[in-house]
């Protein structure tokens, strides 16, 4: 049986029994209120079922929200939404911890979480201060928790089950594997920056081993000029299969096994990151073979979040 080339519908099972995965992702990350509230309801207009959000967004309450106008207005039923949410670093301590998810379920307006992940692998000063800095502007780091602590009280989280499925984001295989060795609920999902540039292949490798998805943020390449959306390559196979670049990169992102999240602002943009069909096999692997790389977001290293400014050349 051929699968089908359209991969609007395509989920992706979660280890554990925990539920399915829409492969196509919006993200939240969207600075303004009003424009999170219209943009969320665009998606979820445009197809979208599944929602990646987060404390350290400071702005569930918006999604929550657009969430609740949206399915009441389209007759969509809470199973049909797939929502993550994400442990700010701050909550690492593992008392610190339930009450987090609970005010981001509140906030979010939810009775369950499909997923939680905890949002860097670093554990910033404990308290209300997302960013603590000390007088020299450098981050206070927590000392005194480790990651496999923080993951033992996310693991009581799901026996609770109020939360289906837990997992990382923001982490290395390096930072990974203790907490896979450790853990006796594993991680579901592990959710980092990957597109054509950044491919990270031995990650996205051990998970497809270990039954983990990979979910990928800044799949067009996070605005990046020149990047991704304007790479020879890519221009070259858009204009082979008569689409744009950007739905040919999200294609690429799902046929090489990985979910995906990207952050449409308007309704338009919105149906163009939802209609995603297949591209040819020869043209997954010319996109494999593209030898530039470049990080863009420095999260990985510090724990703090932001994207690498872009130095225009004169």
């Amino acid at each position: 049986m051929i699968e089908s080339s359209d991969l609007r519908s395509k989920r992706m099972p979660l280890s554990g029994g925990a539920g399915q995965m829409p492969a196509l992702g919006f993200g939240t990350l969207i600075p303004d209120a009003a424009v999170t509230i219209s943009a969320t309801k665009d998606a979820l207009a445009a197809g979208f079922r599944h929602f990646d959000c987060a404390e350290r967004y400071r702005n569930e309450r918006e999604v929550g929200e657009a969430l609740k106008a949206g399915v009441a207005a389209g007759g969509i039923a809470r199973e049909d939404l797939f929502v993550t949410t994400k442990l700010w670093n701050s909550n690492h301590r593992p008392e610190r911890v339930r009450p987090a998810f609970e005010a981001s379920l509140d906030r979010l307006r939810l009775d369950y979480l499909d997923l939680y992940l905890i949002h860097t692998p670093f554990a910033f000063q404990p308290g209300e201060e997302q960013d603590p800095r000390d007088e020299k502007g450098n981050v206070i780091y927590d000392k005194g928790v480790s990651l496999v602590d923080t993951w033992r009280a996310m693991e009581s989280l799901v026996d609770q089950g109020r939360c289906r499925a837990i997992g990382l984001s923001d982490i290395t295989l390096n930072g990974l594997l203790p907490v896979y060795e450790a853990a006796r609920i594993k991680p579901a999902v592990v959710q980092v920056e990957s597109h054509p540039y950044l491919p990270e292949t031995e990650l996205l490798e051990f998970c497809k081993e270990k039954g983990i998805v990979l979910l990928a943020f800044a799949p067009l390449g996070h605005g990046m000029r020149p990047g991704p959306l304007e790479d020879p390559v890519i221009l070259a196979i858009a204009a082979r299969v008569g689409k744009t670049p950007a739905p040919v990169l999200l294609a690429w992102a799902v046929q090489r096994g990985t979910a995906l999240l990207t952050t449409p602002r308007t309704a338009e943009r919105a149906k163009e990151n939802f209609n995603v069909s297949a591209i040819p096999e020869d043209a997954v692997e010319e996109i494999n073979r593209i030898q530039t790389r470049q990080r863009l977001n420095d999260v990985v290293n510090t724990g703090s979040p932001g994207f690498i400014p872009r130095v225009q050349s004169a």
